[in-house]
């Protein structure tokens, strides 16, 4: 299926999400965030996805958030068009974040708003050295969106998120990675090896106790730590009914490696 702002492929159960506006710095307009909704609604509903990665075409830019462009020619209908674009981009992060398989954001250069929250709210981040991650929102007047407000804070906390969100602070790659907001920074001529390494890992691996553990991470910021444990027999048990995990257990006692399947 193809994509006016975007570049989809999946092969090897592993999907690749490409914000394909390279002039524009990958940022997102009104059809780039209605594109990334109907692909996450797609993969949403594929058994074959079991890891997705998330990238910027080019160099420059893996996204440097919302389209001003378009704001700008828009400015008499502006409130319209940014709850269109926001309805659109959050659903898609919302099912992004409950996806079984894991989420992967390969940035490979300027992070900025929509970018940032991209990248935060991605379950694993490998990062270029020549990437850089601001918020820039405020620079211009407005207020976060894309879900930076709740996952940033927790991946990063209170006091550095609002540090980027009040100053527009540029962090450089290895910055990211100190404060946590990256897993690991490469070179850029290994970014996509790296991405694709780990991309084959995950895709490979117990796709449903993937998304156990992504929901129980999703959650255990609202919980006490009683229904916290609640969540987590019930997601442990549910577990040991599904395939992988018996195979899985069977090959633990014949000291093999199990070969999942993903159901």
């Amino acid at each position: 299926m193809e994509f006016e702002t975007m570049l989809y492929t999946l092969e090897d159960n592993i999907a690749r999400v490409t914000i394909n506006r390279e002039k524009s710095f990958n940022s997102v307009n009104g059809q780039a965030a209605k594109d990334l909704h109907d692909i996450v609604n797609m993969m949403s509903g594929d058994k074959n996805v079991r890891a997705v990665v998330i990238t910027g075409a080019g160099e420059k830019a893996f996204c440097a958030g919302g389209d001003i462009g378009e704001f700008y020619e828009n400015k008499d209908r502006l409130e319209a068009l940014v709850r269109e674009m926001t309805g659109y981009l959050h659903i898609a992060i919302s099912r992004l974040a409950w996806l079984d398989a894991p989420v992967i954001a390969a940035v490979n250069g300027a992070a900025a708003g929509a970018g940032l929250s991209l990248a935060a709210c991605s379950d694993l981040v490998i990062a270029s050295d020549k990437a850089k991650f601001t918020s820039a929102y405020t620079h211009i007047g407005l207020t976060p969106d894309g879900s930076s407000t709740y996952f940033l804070t927790r991946v990063i906390g209170r006091r550095r998120a609002l540090e980027l969100y009040l100053t527009n602070r540029t962090l450089n790659a290895h910055e990211a990675l100190d404060w946590g907001l990256v897993n690991k920074v490469v070179a850029p001529t290994d970014l996509q090896a790296e991405v694709d390494k780990l991309a084959h890992s995950l895709a490979k691996g117990p796709t449903l106790a993937h998304g156990g553990v992504k929901r129980l991470v999703l959650m255990s910021p609202n919980d006490t730590l009683e229904s916290q444990m609640e969540r987590e027999t019930r997601e442990i048990t549910r577990m040991v009914t599904t395939k992988d995990a018996q195979d899985g257990i069977a090959s633990f006692v014949a000291k093999q490696k199990p070969s999942f399947e993903g159901r």
